[in-house]
């Protein structure tokens, strides 16, 4: 019986870790936000659940990252510029994900979250659309990085390097 070699199980971990943390995104802010929206009869109400999911979010991309940065280590694909290039797209994802986990106690601390209530909307909503930002940002960053990383994973396997060997 053939086991999957070091690569194969890297490639298939960080995938995994990719969707639940971008496609978990896309479907929460694409379909859950407006659905939440309309059953709940505002965006303010669907907010506050929205508050405690991007928690999850974040730590989703954290243990996505974590596995990247292995991936990126591992890997040997490209020219050395690219192997920057890609090392500093990841380093902007890390500190897009540092600058949410900094923005969201002071959103928190805007809200009052047993009465659904916002206590300063002109500092939210300040606060909020930079929040969007870096949020739209980091998903740019991962589309870009996503793509870089199926093109070196082809590299490497046309070269024939592998990480171990199959059992």
């Amino acid at each position: 019986m053939r086991f999957p070699d070091t690569t194969l199980a890297r490639r298939w971990l960080l995938l995994w870790a990719l969707f639940f943390w971008q496609g978990g995104f896309l479907f929460y802010a694409s379909v859950v936000v407006p659905i939440g929206s309309a059953v709940l009869g505002s965006e303010r109400e669907q907010g506050f659940i929205t508050r405690q999911v991007t928690n999850y979010l974040n730590l989703a991309g954290a243990v996505a990252l974590a596995v990247w940065a292995w991936d990126l280590a591992a890997g040997r694909g490209g020219s050395s510029a690219g192997r920057r290039l890609r090392w500093a797209i990841w380093a902007g994802l890390v500190l897009s994900l540092v600058v949410l986990a900094w923005l969201h106690p002071q959103l928190d601390e805007l809200l009052k979250p047993e009465d659904a209530a916002v206590l300063d909307r002109r500092a939210f909503r300040a606060l909020h659309r930079r929040y969007l930002l870096v949020i739209t940002g980091q998903w740019v960053g991962c589309l870009a990085l996503t793509a870089w990383m199926i093109q070196t994973w082809r590299a490497e396997d046309a070269s024939g390097r592998r990480d171990g060997p199959i059992a």
